[in-house]
């Protein structure tokens, strides 16, 4: 019998976020754009949109997940939150 080792949502979302934190935002975007509708998954792509310097799809984004932007919070300061965020669940 095989095991299935496609990574899990969580797994991608992991992902996303160290491609964030490695500065290719872009491929963040993509990978988080699959899981729309997962409540971490937002808060990315809140992130990402703000490395991008689109405020307003940021909030957006930030409203999705519940969350509000915290101007004076780095984007690497979040990114490192939501990294131990996936790490809890």
């Amino acid at each position: 019998m095989t095991r299935d080792t496609s990574p899990t949502p969580r797994d991608r979302l992991r992902e996303a976020v160290e491609r964030a934190l490695d500065g290719d935002w872009q491929a963040a975007h993509g990978i988080v754009q699959e899981h729309d509708a997962d409540e971490l998954a937002a808060w990315i792509h809140a992130v990402v949109h703000r490395m991008e310097g689109d405020t307003a799809n940021a909030r957006y984004w930030y409203r999705r997940c519940g969350r509000e932007l915290r101007e004076g919070v780095s984007t690497r300061s979040e990114l490192l939150e939501i990294r131990a965020a996936l790490f809890v669940g």
